[in-house]
């Protein structure tokens, strides 16, 4: 495989369609790092990383749903950089996702982080998604 982020962004948007509680994903540092800020954002309501017998493990993430309309907290779920087309944004061309209420993932030289932080600490990198 060779975009693992696609993947891991195809396996949550096809649990969320199929009304999923839980869907395992196989872990990676990026994974992960993704996880904790839906985690910390409020799109997913908890998530647990399992060591397996082989050195990749998994993750367990619990989806998040409206108790009363059974509607996802995840409304869309958009890979922007690939593999073959790296999308690199500076600070200043940090995209807003939906006027600000959305989130865009990025991975800059000190970590993943949500735009907002990025702009922050005023680096930029690959924007790696967007989330709302």
């Amino acid at each position: 495989m060779t975009d693992t982020v696609s993947d891991y962004l195809t396996r949550v948007r096809n649990a969320i369609k199929a009304n999923h509680r839980v869907v395992e994903v196989p872990a990676s540092n990026l994974k992960k790092e993704i996880t904790k800020i839906l985690f910390e954002k409020g799109y997913i309501l908890n998530y647990k990383f399992e060591e397996t017998t082989n050195k990749q493990g998994l993750i367990k993430i619990a989806l998040k749903y409206h108790p009363v309309s059974h509607q996802s907290a995840i409304r869309t779920l958009d890979r922007v950089s690939s593999p073959g087309l790296r999308k690199y944004s500076g600070v200043d061309s940090i995209p807003r996702v939906l006027n600000g209420l959305g989130i865009a993932i990025i991975s800059t030289s000190r970590g993943v982080m949500t735009d907002k932080e990025a702009k922050k600490m005023k680096v930029g990198g690959e924007v790696l998604c967007y989330i709302s």
